[in-house]
């Protein structure tokens, strides 16, 4: 039995102590197995000392489900081993990791245990776990220090990685709330990582956990038809390797091939994207071909196999990837092609050595094991280097750091050249801008234009890999605000804030005696206090921001006249009437006196509004969120905006349900496909307002060659009335899809 298996306890825990201490016994020695391969002289003692010390350390505590503490250090420090091919220093650190933050442990006594190395990383392991998981602390807030510690030593990371995994399997026994919270943090943080570190198999089931916690029935729905369509794929799967194998074999290849699903998130996401359903996402398998060739042909029996199946199954030119030839930043290399299998079907094929496969598997932790060849090493640094130099900027908001940090340093890349054919690294959809700075900042801000490929273009151009690129600069340029519209790295948008911000400061300067005068002038002065009512009320984001408007004359300050001045106070005497209607009733019900939302345990009425990014109704999954300004804002979970607000804002989420209230209506829409035969307008409209009685807003239809496409608004009570509109409407004859969509105010 897999010792992880047991960790995905879903009901009631009841092992007794004796149990239970025979329970932890057998986890450590399944752990001391995994890791003999790696153990030196020594080494088993150390471990042993390690987690006789954390048993001791958390022998009064419990996990949420009841089980004893330790299981999850235990379980960490596998997933370490296993899953990411860590060694004896990384399980040590594994095993103790929540011990300084939890128990009675300090840091000096694991100095004197185990040394400066281990102490300084499961110090790094306590500082991202006061930053991330603490409740009231803003996820984002501190995201620096998680991030100048994994370029101090990388496995601070990888650990923290293993703990997230083993979390979001044990997630089952967190209130709804904290599901919540965490899941959406994995999503927008810890799997880009994961993925960024080459730890392939961690992301997608970091995604998919996540997913089956933020958007249960769709996760549900495309589980269930995997499963059912899983001997149908498995047939497939074996009519299209058949050849491919005998081909092989006859050459004479040490080679695996197999099928492998997709993940149940890259699933959902192709069918959102593409508006399709499941039975018309075409790659729902990747089939792979490992060889095992050594180091220096590895790349050339690649290729081979790529021409042996390209001669089988018609190749699709523009899906081929070459990762061979250049490696992605986190160390992939592979051949990916799409190619026309039997029956008229698309198939993904990824074709890589036993080195490059165990790379993919086990990202960082792999290329220490194969540093001698140094390029994939170099990249990595030159990775790590990136982020020194983004964590430079001191203005940076947290947000906005973290919201850099993963367009910067967590989406793929493309590979351009300088005029002397040198590699530059840049995350895809760089500018040539983004070029000039990463060459150095001294040359971006000089920036005038560019030439790709010989060809004149302006900073603003975007690249795509391969392009060569000279910048052409002018001593009379000057960065200015309209350039952080087309730069995506980190290091573009830190020094032209920097200069931005000199200037903006200059200009200020003169709105802050501006204002100055005009506040003195009421009888009050310019106290930190009044400034912040006055950014409040005018919507600014900073004081900034606000005396460098006021100093071009943005904001003439003339509503001063509707503040009164109390103990040196300014107040608004009124509230400004965009305020009021955002702080009203939610604005698509026809009724403004019934709230229906309960929060918290107690069944307060508390004024709020419905998000307008995902319109939700009664019966939808949904949090409320504390907006600075607008009050109360009610978004679905599956909100475009809910990952970014729940991982980096999760202190202002409140807990929310619908209570039944059949009196108010809410309006949404539906799209509607199908043939377009006589009546069908008819059948649809005597369904919706003859049988169901609900109410149609507008509705538009459009008919070409035989397809009609409907669009109808309409008002519901709830979630499950829609649903059962949803359902009858997809009964009747001729109609292919029904779709909700959100309507816009």
């Amino acid at each position: 039995m897999n010792l992880l298996d047991n960790d995905m306890i879903t009901g009631p825990y009841t092992l007794s102590e004796e149990q239970e201490n025979k329970e932890i016994v057998r986890r450590y020695r399944a752990l001391l197995r995994a890791l003999k391969p790696k153990l030196k002289t020594g080494d088993k003692q150390l471990v042993r000392t390690a987690f006789e010390m954390s048993v001791d350390a958390h022998k009064t505590m419990r996990r949420k489900s009841g089980e004893p503490y330790i299981f999850h250090p235990l379980a960490v420090a596998m997933i370490c081993v296993e899953e990411i091919g860590l060694g004896v220093r990384s399980t040590i650190c594994a095993l103790m990791h929540d011990t300084v933050e939890d128990t009675d442990i300090t840091l000096e006594d694991i100095q004197r245990e185990f040394g400066n190395e281990m102490a300084k990383i499961i110090d790094g392991l306590t500082k991202i776990a006061t930053v991330v998981d603490n409740n009231t602390t803003q996820q984002a807030e501190n995201f620096r220090k998680i991030l100048l510690t994994l370029t101090d030593d990388p496995r601070v990371i990888l650990i923290k990685l293993a703990d997230r995994l083993h979390n979001m399997r044990t997630l089952d026994c967190m209130k709804r709330e904290k599901q919540l919270k965490i899941a959406s943090e994995t999503i927008y943080v810890y799997a880009p990582l994961a993925h960024r570190m080459g730890l392939y198999n961690i992301k997608t089931e970091m995604e998919d956990l996540a997913m089956k916690y933020m958007e249960p029935d769709h996760y549900r729905e495309v589980a269930q038809k995997l499963a059912e369509t899983k001997r149908e794929r498995s047939r497939y799967i074996n009519e299209f390797i058949k050849p491919v194998k005998e081909k092989l074999d006859k050459i004479g290849f040490v080679y695996e091939i197999y099928g492998r699903p997709k993940s149940i998130h890259s699933i959902w996401n192709k069918m959102k994207k593409k508006n399709v359903a499941f039975e018309e996402v075409y790659d729902l398998f990747a089939i792979r071909v490992i060889i095992d060739a050594p180091q220096e042909t590895e790349k050339e029996s690649c290729w081979k196999v790529y021409s042996i199946i390209a001669d089988m199954y018609n190749p699709s030119p523009e899906r081929l990837r070459d990762w061979l030839s250049n490696p992605k930043s986190n160390g992939y290399e592979a051949l990916h092609t799409t190619v026309m299998g039997p029956q008229g079907k698309w198939v993904e094929v990824q074709i890589r050595s036993k080195r490059m496969n165990e790379i993919a598997e086990k990202g960082l932790a792999a290329h220490w094991k194969y540093k001698e060849g140094g390029d994939a090493e170099d990249r990595f640094d030159k990775w790590f280097t990136q982020i020194k130099e983004a964590l430079g900027g001191e203005d940076i908001s947290s947000i906005d750091f973290l919201q850099d940090f993963k367009t910067s340093f967590l989406a793929e890349e493309i590979y351009v050249y300088t005029p002397k054919g040198d590699v530059k690294m840049l995350p895809v959809n760089s500018t040539a801008l983004d070029f000039a700075f990463a060459i150095h900042s001294a040359i971006g801000y000089k920036c005038i234009g560019a030439k790709v490929n010989h060809k004149l273009v302006p900073i603003s151009q975007v690249l795509r890999s391969g392009d060569q690129i000279e910048i052409i600069t002018s001593n009379k340029q000057k960065p200015n605000e309209d350039w952080l519209n087309f730069v995506v790295t980190a290091k573009s948008k830190n020094a032209i804030k920097d200069v931005v911000k000199d200037e903006k400061r200059k200009v200020a300067e003169d709105g802050k005696h501006i204002a100055e005068k005009k506040i003195n002038a009421l009888g009050a002065s310019l106290t930190p206090y009044n400034i912040e009512v006055l950014v409040d009320f005018y919507k600014v984001p900073s004081p900034l921001d606000l005396f460098y408007r006021i100093a071009l004359k943005e904001i003439d300050l003339k509503e001063l006249s509707e503040f009164e001045v109390r103990a040196d106070k300014l107040e608004p005497k009124r509230v400004k009437q965009e305020e009021v209607s955002m702080m009203g009733a939610p604005k698509n019900e026809p009724k403004k006196d019934t709230e229906l939302v309960i929060f918290g345990e107690r069944s307060d009425r508390i004024v709020y509004t419905l998000a307008n990014c995902c319109k939700p109704i009664p019966g939808d999954d949904v949090f409320g969120f504390v907006s600075s300004g607008k009050g109360l804002i009610i978004h679905r979970t599956t909100c475009p905006n809910a990952t970014k607000l729940l991982s980096s804002f999760g202190h202002r989420v409140v807990k929310t349900k619908w209570a039944k209230n059949k009196e108010i209506s809410f309006l949404t829409g539906l799209n509607i496909t199908g043939l377009d035969d006589v009546g069908v307008i008819h059948k649809i409209t005597n369904l919706i307002s003859g049988e169901l009685k609900i109410n149609i807003s507008a509705i538009t239809v459009e008919a070409k060659e035989g397809i009609f496409q409907g669009n109808i608004r309409l008002y519901v009570h709830d979630k499950e009335e829609l649903d059962e509109l949803i359902g009858e409407l997809k009964q009747l004859p001729g109609i292919q899809s029904v779709d909700r969509y959100d309507v816009e105010s």
